[in-house]
């Protein structure tokens, strides 16, 4: 029997910034957007308040990513009560803060591990065998400059997203044939979101003006590629994408190159 009711759109860190705009941009091209955050229940209805408003579907919960079973339990759920997830987006990061090695304990180091690369395959492990009985689905991944290169106090950080890397590579590998489509959506540049805003403080202005018009990615436009993404035809699929605004050198150029006497 054909399941009638809406597709949904499964947001993991459904946020002020890119989970929150993707949910809007997905359930305005109708999908019911289901969105999970770890705290802050008033901005989480807010936001589902704010997709209702504009005319679209949506449920907001809480969830502890880093916590047995929550992912299964929220996969199951859906798709028991809410309706089949043909498509869902990880938006939850592994930052936590700078840190030398001294300063990593292990379970700090697990954290970022947990929530950067388990929490990728425990989603994929939840939702791919009924996207595999569909015959479709997709997963995007949020990703960071980190998976591509490591810096000094990035210890666990940069270990959780290269891991998160490699696992899109390897869930592609095995499931792409099988009609699912994962891409791993690599952040260059400093998104306007409210982790942002509330971290610069006072900053904020003097940093957006250094910046520039258009030197700082706005999620609501970033929300169209996640879209254009999600709605490929099989035969064009992208699996790997790095964004950041036109005035930033890209993460692999970031030093001058030296100058070299070709005589």
């Amino acid at each position: 029997m054909t399941d009638s009711r809406k597709p949904v759109f499964l947001v993991i860190g459904a946020g002020g910034g890119i989970g929150g705009n993707c949910a809007m941009r997905f359930a305005a091209g109708g999908y019911r957007a289901v969105c999970a955050r770890r705290s802050d229940e008033e901005a989480l209805q807010k936001l589902v308040t704010t997709i209702e408003a504009a005319g679209g579907s949506a449920t907001g919960t809480l969830l502890n990513a880093a916590e047995d079973g929550a992912i299964e339990e929220l996969v199951a759920r859906v798709e028991r009560d809410i309706g089949p997830i043909h498509a869902a987006l990880y938006n939850l990061g592994a930052q936590i803060g700078n840190r030398s090695l001294e300063n990593t304990p292990h379970r700090i180091f697990e954290l970022g591990w947990r929530l950067g690369t388990f929490g990728v395959f425990r989603l994929a492990h939840a939702l791919f065998p009924a996207m595999v009985k569909r015959g479709q689905g997709t997963l995007l991944v949020t990703s960071a400059t980190a998976a591509m290169r490591g810096n000094a106090g990035q210890h666990s950080h940069a270990a959780a997203m290269g891991g998160r890397r490699m696992l899109c590579q390897t869930l592609n590998a095995e499931f792409a044939p099988q009609g699912i489509h994962v891409a791993h959506v690599v952040i260059d540049g400093p998104v306007d979101s409210p982790p942002l805003r509330k971290l610069l403080g006072d900053r904020w202005d003097g940093f957006a003006q250094a910046k520039g018009e258009g030197g700082i990615i706005d999620p609501a436009v970033l929300a169209e590629t996640y879209w254009h993404l999600a709605h490929q035809p099989k035969s064009c699929w992208t699996h790997e994408i790095d964004v950041r605004p036109h005035s930033d050198v890209p993460w692999w150029n970031d030093n001058p190159a030296p100058e070299i006497d070709a005589r």
